[in-house]
């Protein structure tokens, strides 16, 4: 079992700047399996990718809307997962998730991802 637990999501300014993060707690992340992913669902949309971490390699993975703007980060030794978000845009206000699995093979597909936390708000004003 991995718990996530997301914070840092507030309300921002257009053109504004927040930081999410996601803490893991659990015996059972393998920071050589594991990949940490970013998601996101505004109201009356699906859910949908963000961006992407591999634990062990640090390889990542962005959707084209956030590229150049948001950066993702982990940090090993504490078993979280950063999202530095720049340029905020009305269109990024929604509800941000974090979630991991194991061996995940795409990185952008939300059904890959075994364990969600609870979700943070993000809103950016126009």
């Amino acid at each position: 079992q991995v718990r996530l637990v997301e914070s840092g999501g507030g309300f921002v300014p257009f053109g504004g700047s927040l930081t999410l993060n996601c803490e893991a707690f659990g015996r059972t992340f393998n920071r050589y399996r594991n990949t940490m992913g970013w998601f996101r669902q505004a109201p009356g949309k699906e859910r949908e990718f963000v961006a992407a971490i591999r634990w062990y390699s640090g390889s990542t993975a962005y959707a084209d809307s956030v590229k150049d703007r948001f950066t993702i980060s982990r940090d090993n030794a504490k078993l979280t997962s950063d999202l530095q978000m720049n340029s905020l845009k009305p269109e990024d206000t929604a509800i941000y998730f974090c979630a991991t699995g194991k061996n995940i093979p795409t990185m952008i597909s939300s059904q890959e991802y075994e364990y969600w936390g609870q979700g943070t708000q993000v809103t950016v004003s126009s």
